[in-house]
């Protein structure tokens, strides 16, 4: 009876604290199914729609390694409580929106806040649980998360057609400030009230050091370049240029588009605990669960863009479950972060993993932009297939650079575990 009452309050925090994570994935997608929308609302071609995800994602990343710093200095609680606030705002701010400036304001506050989400969620993880669970936990955190596209898709695009976007994004800045509330009732930093008061913020020397030795471990930039070659396909798919390709390129009625948005998020949910097994069952091998991640999504992808014509349904099904495994796949870098970093310094590493795929997703997400403008025919209202072909092909680039890079750092990694052995010096768990 002791041990389960003991164990409610651990319950408790992380459901609230993944919640509020559901809520900053909502926020973070909820651009992706209104772009067409957004696109008529501000009068704008798809390199100014581009702006809107590159002003979210580009504040999101730079945040990452500040927010880190910030996060082991002052705690979740706070954070997600700031974070929330500001997505709150950034809605309500995209609610009434007519201007295109302010409209990137809006998704500036939107990234801020979603910035201090995650990685203010896995600090939790590490400090409410033991050890052996956080694998797991993080792989659910992320997964789970993905409950939040659901809402971004069919709920949303339903409501925007039916109500309007000024009242649809005032929906969506109230759920958001209902569940900061319930951050704010429930979310405490560790399970020892005593231990978080008496607590001291670490100066600004300890804080330098702590960023600068994360970044020196080779573990820390694997884990970075994990985040990097298996997010940005799924992540740009989902947040901007999905939704656009199934309508416009492949021809499918919006409600269609979302649904196979949904389907993929759906399919992320069965798969995060299958690639959570996968690595606590085989630590030293995740990094071909990486690898074999990115080779099944680079070659789907070559089926879709090659297929003449418009690709057949079952096709475009396969597309969206096989990026559906990129999300989990892209969680595979904060289990580095926490295999190769001790506690103290989790939420810095965490920040540096987490630039990674972001920075891959807006880089994505401009090319992408760029070359639909440039292969549309002149007076052409929107992209044609060709177009969106070019555009997605891309990506091959990023995938040659991040699988280089992580086949490097991982070699690294094992290098040193070896000599940390032979030295017998301080021990690292398990390596790539």
């Amino acid at each position: 009876m002791r041990a389960a009452a003991a164990r409610r309050p651990a319950v408790l925090v992380y459901a609230v604290a993944l919640t509020a994570y559901v809520a900053a994935v909502f926020h973070r997608s909820s651009l992706g199914v209104t772009g067409v929308d957004a696109a008529d609302r501000f009068h704008i071609n798809a390199s100014a729609l581009a702006t809107f995800t590159v002003a979210q994602l580009g504040v999101y990343a730079a945040m990452q390694v500040p927010v880190g710093v910030l996060l082991d200095r002052f705690g979740s609680r706070r954070l997600l409580l700031a974070g929330g606030a500001l997505m709150v705002a950034g809605q309500l701010c995209f609610a009434v929106a007519t201007d295109v400036r302010l409209a990137v304001a809006a998704r500036v506050l939107v990234g801020l806040g979603d910035a201090m989400t995650f990685i203010s969620v896995l600090r939790i993880v590490a400090f409410w649980f033991p050890g052996r669970r956080n694998p797991l936990l993080v792989q659910l955190t992320g997964t789970v998360g993905q409950l939040g596209a659901v809402l971004g898709a069919v709920p949303l695009v339903a409501l925007l057609h039916h109500a309007g976007w000024t009242p649809a994004f005032i929906t969506a800045a109230a759920f958001g400030a209902t569940v900061l509330l319930l951050v704010l009732v429930a979310v405490r930093d560790t399970p020892h009230a005593e231990h978080a008061a008496a607590a001291v913020a670490p100066d600004l020397a300890t804080v330098r050091r702590q960023l600068a030795a994360a970044w020196a471990h080779p573990g820390t930039r694997l884990g970075l370049w994990t985040h990097f070659v298996t997010q940005f396909s799924g992540s740009v798919f989902a947040l901007l240029w999905g939704y656009p390709f199934l309508v416009q390129g492949q021809g499918l009625s919006p409600t269609a588009a979302a649904s196979l948005l949904t389907l993929m998020t759906v399919a992320t949910l069965v798969c995060g605990p299958v690639i959570a097994h996968l690595c606590a069952r085989h630590p030293f091998r995740r990094s071909v669960v990486v690898f074999a991640i990115t080779a099944v999504t680079a070659a789907v992808w070559a089926v879709v863009l090659a297929w003449p014509g418009r690709a057949p349904h079952l096709l475009l099904v396969t597309l969206v479950v096989v990026l559906a495994v990129n999300g989990p796949g892209s969680v595979i870098g904060f289990d580095y972060a926490r295999t190769f970093n001790p506690v103290h310094r989790i939420g810095s590493a965490t920040g540096i993993v987490n630039v990674g795929g972001f920075v891959a997703s807006i880089a994505l997400v401009l090319a992408v932009g760029v070359v639909l403008d440039l292969a549309t025919p002149a007076g052409r209202s929107t992209p044609p297939l060709d177009a969106f072909r070019w555009a997605f092909a891309v990506q091959y680039l990023l995938w040659g650079l991040g699988a280089v890079q992580v086949l490097r750092y991982r070699n690294a990694a094992r290098r040193r575990y070896a000599a940390e052995r032979a030295g017998v010096s301080v021990p690292v768990p398990v390596v790539a």
